[in-house]
């Protein structure tokens, strides 16, 4: 699920290229089906999933419905595309755990923890899985296949 401001900037960036997005939630098995079930019946339709940690540990699950369904979708996490997804950006989360690492070394060295920055995300991963673009019929253009970090052949 995105958040609010996140959903109004989706929305903002869609409507200015011309481009219709439903917003769904879905947790359960039965409405992550019928999400995919649902975008198979509209051609031209793609699946974009959001951040949610329910999401990764059910990747396996997802992936599979975007196959069987044969829906182009992407992700946030690079453990997607590994599994078999289409493509994925989002924060490398190697990078991240390792400013996790350095946070914690400054609070053991006696800082407070109110007292640091927010850290945002600086390094992205985008991962795209060519076997799966065959699959799915959809020839990847070679400025995206440049700019990836990892191509899955």
């Amino acid at each position: 699920m995105f958040s609010e401001a996140i959903t109004r900037k989706i929305q903002g960036s869609a409507a200015s290229l011309g481009i219709q997005v439903d917003l769904l939630n879905a947790s359960t098995d039965s409405e992550l089906n019928a999400a995919f079930a649902d975008a198979a019946r509209q051609p031209g339709t793609a699946i974009m999933l959001g951040p949610d940690a329910s999401y990764t540990s059910r990747r396996f699950q997802i992936v599979s419905l975007a196959a069987r369904y044969a829906v182009p979708t992407m992700y946030i996490a690079r453990e997607f595309t590994e599994a078999g997804g289409l493509i994925s950006y989002g924060p490398d989360l190697a990078n991240a755990y390792r400013e996790a690492g350095t946070y914690t070394g400054r609070v053991l060295k006696g800082e407070k923890p109110a007292d640091l920055p927010i850290a945002l995300p600086t390094k992205f991963d985008m991962v795209v899985n060519l076997k799966t673009a065959k699959s799915l019929g959809i020839a990847v253009p070679d400025r995206l296949l440049a700019i990836a970090d990892e191509v899955i052949e």
